[in-house]
């Protein structure tokens, strides 16, 4: 049962599902919640240093507390995962899987407006916990709330198979860049949505959580890895 739940964890379908739920949540915070962006604490560490460069100190908390939020939530997966690794019923991952469910719940219902920073923090706290727990891909490193470490992938992969014809690099190359596309797909819906729905649009991800929390009661689909 516990290989079947580290294989589901590993696979594609999950691996998309999450990047979607990714995409989706960067531009939710960037849209409806105050231009804060929840996944890429790279863009949060640039707009910091361009509101220090301005003198806008107020500004720059907005950037730090996400930030930091990103950081505890490594701490707090990593706790998860010592204690629960080797839990006899739920996996670790459905455990932290869990968590991001019930704080995007709450949040769907947190109106916009003057708890936006709160909100940033929280989902910083969510994004960072996945971004932790599902980390490889048919056994391979990849990311589902950012698209740079799997971009430089997809392209060695791809300069791999052009030298040398192999196959596996191919395929490697092509599951990173299908990473990236539904990664964009997940930021066009969420652009759709939150416009559409504003602070509720966030309900979606829960969805998405949901349904990757059952996949990985099911066999995976590729059972001879």
């Amino acid at each position: 049962m516990k290989i079947q739940l580290e294989k589901a964890s590993e696979s594609y379908i999950v691996g998309v599902l999450l990047a979607v739920a990714g995409g989706f949540l960067d531009v939710y915070t960037y849209i409806s919640r105050g231009g804060v962006f929840a996944n890429a604490q790279t863009g949060n560490i640039v707009l910091l240093g361009i509101s220090a460069a301005d003198g806008n100190w107020k500004q720059i908390m907005s950037y730090v507390w996400p930030i930091l939020a990103f950081m505890a939530g490594i701490l707090l997966t990593e706790a998860v995962r010592k204690k629960y690794r080797y839990n006899p019923g739920l996996h670790w991952r459905q455990i932290v899987i869990g968590l991001e469910f019930l704080v995007l719940l709450c949040i769907a219902f947190v109106p916009s407006g003057r708890l936006d920073d709160l909100v940033n923090v929280l989902v910083s706290f969510v994004c960072s916990m996945q971004v932790e727990s599902f980390r490889l891909l048919h056994g391979n490193a990849y990311a589902t709330t950012m698209c740079t470490g799997n971009l430089r992938s997809a392209t060695e992969q791809l300069f791999y198979y052009n030298i040398n014809k192999d196959k596996k690099a191919r395929d490697k190359s092509l599951q990173y860049y299908g990473i990236i596309l539904f990664f964009i797909v997940g930021a066009i819906a969420g652009t759709a949505l939150t416009r559409l729905l504003l602070e509720r649009a966030v309900l979606a991800v829960c969805g998405i959580l949901l349904i990757v929390f059952v996949i990985m009661f099911a066999p995976p689909a590729d059972p001879g890895r």
